[in-house]
């Protein structure tokens, strides 16, 4: 069966604090590569026409092997002096050439292809479109250029919540039931978890 290879660019984010985890997460080493950024990125890539890694940094030695790939598969944080997952959307979707992007996290590493394609398929119609489960996933999901002058006056406002602009754009909430697709990789508990799946 042929793989879908989707129009919209990927965009992994890689900016996260780790604060709970006590190191960078991105990382951390995964299945048979060097880090979690790697394994992310390699698994997503034959699914997309492009990809990207969403960071401050260029921290990514996987990408700094590869001299036609150097920087070019980064996208910067514009705003330098703060970090927040807002600021990364709208360096984002300022920096893409099409008007929606794929978002999501370095730390869900088991989201499914079926689950993205699904995701993609239905974000026509919104402004937003992410996974929800018991929960929203917020950083899983397809956002739109058009959600750029909220998420500024949200930024000159001092309001950098994600919910916040899910439910003040169109937002469509695309159910799934596995709770384990969706697993984020915050503490060192989760990590040794993830580590046990994937083996």
């Amino acid at each position: 069966m042929l793989k879908p290879q989707f129009d919209i660019p990927c965009v992994i984010l890689c900016g996260g604090k780790s604060s709970r985890m006590g190191e960078d997460k991105a990382l951390l080493p995964f299945s048979n590569y060097n880090s979690l950024a790697q394994y992310q990125y390699e698994r997503l890539k034959p699914y997309f026409k492009e990809i990207y890694l969403s960071s401050k940094t260029n921290k990514f030695d996987f990408l700094k092997e590869s001299e036609n790939q150097k920087n070019a598969n980064i996208i910067y944080d514009n705003i330098n002096d703060e970090s927040s997952p807002l600021i990364a959307l709208k360096s984002i979707l300022e920096s893409i050439n099409l008007n929606k992007a794929f978002i999501i996290t370095v730390d869900t590493p088991f989201v499914k292809i079926p689950t993205i394609e699904k995701l993609i398929i239905n974000s026509n119609i919104s402004n937003i479109t992410i996974a929800t489960t018991a929960r929203e996933h917020n950083l899983c999901g397809v956002y739109d250029k058009s959600c750029l002058s909220l998420i500024d006056k949200m930024i000159s406002d001092n309001n950098h919540k994600i919910g916040f602009l899910i439910n003040n754009m169109t937002s469509n909430k695309i159910k799934f039931y596995d709770e384990n697709e969706f697993l984020n990789l915050n503490k060192i508990e989760d990590y040794k978890k993830a580590l046990s799946i994937i083996s």
